[in-house]
């Protein structure tokens, strides 16, 4: 990656665009802010303010290189989980092969930073788009994207578009999850039928297959395996055709954040092929993991023997009104909190610089700007409290605050993480 566009974020001047952060540091730079090594609870920080654990972060990413490295799995962990520079560098410095991406926008962003390598889970037909990244590919030898294929008209769309282009795009056949599933090829005659097609299109260049086992209907250990040993076959089957002659490497790519296990189960049983295979995990939510939908859903729950991740992420609000003894509302709602698959979790209440647990706190609604809580008898809560609250689902966290402080536990700020939505 590129350190002078990763040091250029320092750079940039704190005002009113990012939301949270002190008043009295408009003016400054990202950098003289970091410097001064302010405190997310005494350092004039401004509620609503979202914030990752430093120490928890620094867990999760750890965790998952090790996971990967046990397992001889790649990673392209999905940077649209953050889509923060920043942190697709410390993933890279953890090993990861490249970042995993879903839009052409996500791509520009990684390329703006030097991303190297990047995997396109989805198929692109977009003429523009296609023709930026054959001009990117052209004019640095160093770059290399991996992108999905799933029907014969795309593949002729990208053919047309791509025509003039030096370097040939790399392609992957997407392997459906099922009927009813999301992208990709429902049947194997009509991967073949796709693979046919690039096969005949100079501008492309087929490398391997790939699919997302978190689509397959009713997932479960049983069926998320078989769709898996689908995808293997596919593999196998392409490769005693002839399809991959001339590659260094096959791809064989799977893995969102709830079946990872089963992706290590399965690619460890890809037999001996004709050129080396490149075993592309994807997961990306465990760089902040949740304290809902992930953390019921993680792999590690069913082989905690491997590790735990941890949820990095708390949204610390302020409570704004208790107008009953049975309700209150804090400062952040929609516009700040994640809540597409479940609610704000209370977690923690701050007063006084003295933390205790929300015992009897409870989100049963988010407005614009308010959270709703439920307060039961045995609730110590008070206007002006501080309420620290988990969140479910990192990419909807993330895609709300621009700029993020990073907290270790004592409070002390020692980064901002840039987010480009």
């Amino acid at each position: 990656m590129s350190t002078e566009a990763l040091a250029r974020l320092a750079e940039e001047r704190v005002d009113h665009r990012f939301k949270g952060l002190p008043p009295d540091a408009d003016g400054l730079t990202v950098g003289e802010l970091t410097a001064q090594r302010r405190n997310l609870f005494t350092g004039g920080f401004a509620t609503p303010v979202l914030a990752l654990s430093a120490e928890r972060l620094e867990h999760n990413l750890r965790l998952m290189e090790t996971y990967a490295d046990r397992h001889g799995l790649a990673f392209a962990p999905h940077g649209k989980t953050s889509m923060a520079p920043q942190l697709f560098q410390r993933q890279i410095d953890r090993g990861a092969w490249g970042i995993t991406l879903a839009v052409p926008h996500q791509v520009r962003v990684a390329r703006a930073f030097g991303v190297a390598r990047v995997f396109l889970a989805n198929e692109l037909v977009d003429p523009a788009a296609l023709r930026w990244i054959a001009a990117e590919q052209d004019r640095d030898p160093e770059f290399r994207l991996v992108c999905y294929v799933d029907s014969v008209r795309g593949v002729e769309l990208m053919d047309a578009a791509l025509r003039g282009a030096v370097r040939p795009l790399d392609v992957v056949v997407e392997l459906a999850a099922g009927d009813g599933a999301r992208t990709g090829v429902r049947t194997e005659e009509e991967c073949a039928a796709v693979a046919d097609t690039v096969a005949a299109a100079p501008t492309l260049r087929l490398t391997g297959v790939a699919g997302y086992e978190g689509e397959v209907p009713g997932a479960d250990p049983e069926r998320v395996h078989a769709w898996l040993r689908r995808l293997v076959a596919l593999a196998v089957d392409f490769d005693k055709a002839g399809r991959f002659d001339g590659l260094d490497e096959i791809v064989v790519s799977a893995g969102g954040s709830a079946w990872f296990d089963a992706v290590a189960d399965v690619f460890a049983e890809i037999p001996g092929l004709s050129r080396p295979v490149l075993k592309l995990l994807r997961s990306g939510a465990y760089v902040s993991h949740d304290d809902g939908h992930y953390r019921r859903l993680t792999p590690f729950n069913r082989v905690p023997e491997e590790g735990a991740l941890e949820p990095a992420f708390r949204l610390w609000t302020q409570v704004v009104s208790r107008p009953s003894p049975e309700q209150a509302f804090v400062n952040a709602g929609k516009r700040d909190a994640a809540y597409d698959l479940d609610l704000p979790f209370a977690q923690v209440v701050r007063r006084d610089g003295a933390e205790h647990p929300a015992t009897g706190v409870s989100v049963t609604a988010l407005s614009d700007q308010h959270a709703w809580l439920r307060t039961l008898p045995e609730a110590d809560l008070e206007v002006g409290d501080w309420v620290g609250l988990g969140l479910s689902h990192p990419c909807t966290s993330f895609d709300k605050w621009p700029l993020i402080p990073v907290a270790e536990a004592d409070g002390t700020v020692v980064e901002y993480v840039r987010t480009f939505f």
